[in-house]
């Protein structure tokens, strides 16, 4: 009887030894995306990162837009944005709609830029823009792509946009603004 119950114990740990080497398995072979979902907070955080930067943005001086602009935006969007809202104008380094969309097909959709209009909303002039929402559509590694609703009752306007914000060096930063309209 003493050998069936040791014989008993033997088997139940050697068990539980293969449950937790399945799970170590399993966790490891997790895909990229999967394990990018199993950090909510850091999806929160960009949300309200997001919300914040373009409620700030808002409220700068005309003067600033620039400046707060190239703060809140990658490197390569910024120059991407400001390549399209200078196509065809007759300013210092504006490219012709051929020149751009060549410059920028293989980084960005150029036909959906926003080509003529500012950044985030496509009115030059704007009295008070809201977030009315924002919504994570996705998330891979440390991409987030929320859909946005920005509204200016003032002009009776919204903007509907998708925008994509990266998080790197710590900080998150808008990588991409899709312009359906």
């Amino acid at each position: 009887m003493k050998r069936l119950i040791i014989a008993s114990l033997f088997l139940m740990a050697a068990c539980q030894e293969e449950k937790k080497k399945e799970a170590v398995i399993n966790q490891e072979s997790l895909p990229k995306e999967m394990a990018a979902t199993n950090k909510p907070n850091e999806s929160e955080d960009a949300k309200k990162w997001l919300e914040k930067s373009i409620k700030n943005y808002f409220k700068e001086d005309l003067e600033s837009l620039d400046k707060e602009m190239q703060e809140i935006t990658t490197k390569d969007y910024y120059e991407y944005k400001t390549d399209a809202m200078n196509v065809d104008m007759d300013v210092n380094g504006s490219l012709t709609l051929k020149e751009f969309q060549d410059k920028w097909k293989g980084k960005f959709d150029t036909g959906k830029a926003g080509i003529d209009s500012g950044f985030l909303i496509s009115g030059q002039d704007w009295i008070n823009i809201e977030v009315r929402s924002c919504d994570l559509t996705s998330s891979s590694d440390n991409n987030y792509v929320f859909n946005v609703v920005l509204a200016d009752d003032g002009f009776k306007a919204k903007y509907s946009r998708q925008i994509k914000v990266i998080k790197t060096d710590n900080k998150f930063l808008i990588a991409d603004v899709i312009e359906e309209d």
